[in-house]
This record gives C-alpha cells, sequence and structure tokens, in this order.
C-alpha cells in the first residue's frame, strides 16, 4: 500500500508512521520528494486492520496497491527507476548498449571485441563466464578464468562488464568480478537465486523466460526488491511461438506494456530472441523505437568459429552500423518528442 503523508508533515509525524509500520511487519521504502513524502509499504493488508494508520497525525491518504507485485509496480513508484553503474545511467532517457560476445573463449578473443565495441561506441561488456547450455557437451565456459579476463578488459577499455550468474555457489565469485549480475532466462523463476542474488549490492540484469508470462515475469523481479536490491532491469528476448523460423518471436509489445505497468528500466536482447545476426540490426531500431531504455547485442570477431551462439552474433563492422543507426533513431525520436 503506499501512504501519502500531507505537504505540511513534519519529520516527526513521518518517522512515526514509518515506526508503527515496521512494527506490525511491513517493509518500508520511503521517497520524500519536494512537496510531500510518499511511504511504500509491503507486507500483509489485513494486519491493517488492527493499525490506524490514516487516522495518524501527517496522514493524508491511504492507497492499495491492487498489482500482485508491489514494489515493482507503478502503483509503489510512479517515476521511472535509474540504474546507475559508475556514471552510467540505464533508464535516465539516453539509450546505452552492452556489446561482447556471448561465451568469452580465450584473453585475445574478448580483448579485441572489448576494444572494438568501446570504439562504435558501446558503454557495457558482455561476456559469459559460466555457460549453462541445453547440451551437456557443448562448450560451458571457461568460468574464472574467463572473469578475470573479463575484469583485464574492463581495465583496459573502462567498460564496466555483465555477466550471468548460474547457481548460489557461484554468486561469491560471480560479485567479485561483476559489474551487473546477469540472471538468465533458465534461471527467472529459480526463486531461491533470486533470493541470493538479492542480498547483492549489485545491480541485475533479469531476463525473461521464453514461457512466461508479463506477470510472471514482473513477479520474478519482485523477489529482487523485496529482498533488498532496489537495482533491477527487466530484459525482454524473445518468447516461444508456434513459428520456428526465428530462434524466438522477440515480444516488442512488452517493452510500453512493462513501462506501463512497472518503473522498471527494459533492456532488449535481439540477439537471442532471432538467432539471426541478419535481423538484429532491424530489431535493434525497432526496439529503440518502442522505447527500451538499452540493448544488449552479442558481438564476435569471427561469428564462424565462435563456441556458442555464432549464428546470431554480428561482426564488429556490422555491430558499428548498428550503432550508427541507432544514433540516427535516437536523435530523431528525441527531436520529434521535443518538438511535440
Amino acid at each position: 500500500m503506499i501512504i501519502v503523508m500531507n505537504h505540511d508533515a513534519n519529520q516527526q509525524e513521518i518517522d512515526h508512521v514509518v515506526t508503527r509500520l515496521r512494527q506490525v511487519g511491513f517493509n518500508i521504502n520511503l521517497s520524500e520528494g519536494v512537496e510531500r513524502t510518499i511511504i511504500g509499504a509491503v507486507g500483509e493488508c489485513a494486519k491493517l486492520n488492527d493499525v490506524a494508520i490514516a487516522a495518524m497525525a501527517g496522514v493524508e491518504k491511504v492507497l492499495p496497491i491492487t498489482r500482485p507485485y508491489k514494489m515493482v509496480s507503478r502503483e509503489f513508484k510512479d517515476e521511472d527507476t535509474v540504474v546507475k553503474i559508475g556514471d552510467i545511467e540505464i533508464g535516465g532517457g539516453d539509450l546505452q548498449v552492452m556489446a561482447g560476445p556471448c561465451a568469452v573463449e580465450s584473453r585475445e578473443q574478448l580483448l579485441t571485441v572489448a576494444k572494438q565495441v568501446k570504439s562504435a561506441g558501446a558503454a557495457i561488456l558482455r561476456g559469459g563466464a559460466f555457460k549453462p547450455r541445453t547440451s551437456p557437451y557443448s562448450f560451458q565456459g571457461l568460468e574464472e578464468e574467463g572473469l578475470k579476463f573479463l575484469a583485464e578488459a574492463r581495465e583496459i577499455t573502462g567498460l564496466p562488464i555483465v555477466t550471468e550468474v548460474v547457481d548460489a555457489s557461484t554468486l561469491p565469485l560471480l560479485c567479485k568480478y561483476a559489474d551487473i549480475l546477469q540472471v538468465g532466462a533458465r534461471n527467472m523463476q529459480n526463486f531461491f537465486l533470486l533470493r541470493e542474488v538479492a542480498k547483492t549490492d549489485k545491480p541485475v540484469l533479469l531476463k525473461r523466460s521464453p514461457a512466461a508470462t508479463v506477470e510472471e515475469w514482473l513477479m520474478a523481479a519482485e523477489y529482487l526488491l523485496a529482498g533488498g536490491n532496489p537495482n533491477v532491469m527487466l530484459c525482454e528476448r524473445g518468447i516461444k511461438s508456434f513459428d520456428t523460423y526465428t530462434r524466438n518471436t522477440l515480444d516488442l509489445t512488452a517493452v510500453p506494456v512493462v513501462k506501463h505497468l512497472s518503473h522498471l528500466p527494459v533492456v532488449v536482447d535481439p540477439s537471442h530472441a532471432i538467432g539471426n545476426w541478419r535481423f538484429v540490426q532491424t530489431m535493434s531500431r525497432a526496439a529503440v523505437a518502442a522505447g527500451a531504455d538499452a540493448l544488449i547485442i552479442e558481438v564476435h570477431p569471427n561469428p564462424a568459429e565462435a563456441l556458442c551462439d555464432g549464428p546470431q552474433s554480428l561482426t564488429p563492422k556490422k555491430f558499428d552500423r548498428v550503432m550508427r543507426d541507432l544514433q540516427v533513431i535516437t536523435a530523431a525520436l528525441k527531436n520529434g518528442l521535443n518538438s511535440k
């Protein structure tokens, strides 16, 4: 629920309401604006039967949150969440691009592509050190050695890194190296892992499962926020449909829908959604037009020899072309909005 304080409520009155809510078991999110303070309270609303919050000094009104996801919803927080990674802001109005190989294969491969995506304008380096694969015989990643290569690439290029966490046992190791923790589509509803990730101070990129509804996706994000981590980004990476021509179906309708329902920033992964490099450029354009706050794109110096997801990876030259396209589109969108 939301408790809206009077514009002239003093700090003592605000503290009194917060203390009372915590006494009966509510988790509190405090938003102190210029004009008034909003208190977000998450817990069992039935407990309010014994607590007359609306009658307390300084309270203007009490509003219930009707959606099953509470802290993720626009009802809980109307303004957009901006996730900060150093000087980079995701959700702040400027498009950010994460780019790099699906999997870290070698030091040379990673450093080469890291320098190239940085030169093209990427803000964040992606790369998998632990790779959960459908086949047990497929390349599973370099693990800590791959994380060390990512850290070295960050040191050389200045790009923060995003990499996937696959289980709770390796989470401390990932936190040692990563700037952003990616929870992959396979683990979107691994609620034990989500609870553990929520305890970290790392921003989280939460990928949508290919069979998840929007509500299930947002409920997974709720685990992270309810567990204490507010720095969550939602990543659309394609859903399963009856068509098999592309790897998945990129659900761009999810971008405006989620931004309507939630305050969290939305990232789009056209590489995994399409599974074919030919269409990544077009769907990157479409994602930005749909309102995506960021993109995450796979880039490999030699896709034909990639150990993971080569068919969907762009060469550095093709990625550079995509980045130039995106500059034109973002400028056009800003000019269009400013002219209204």
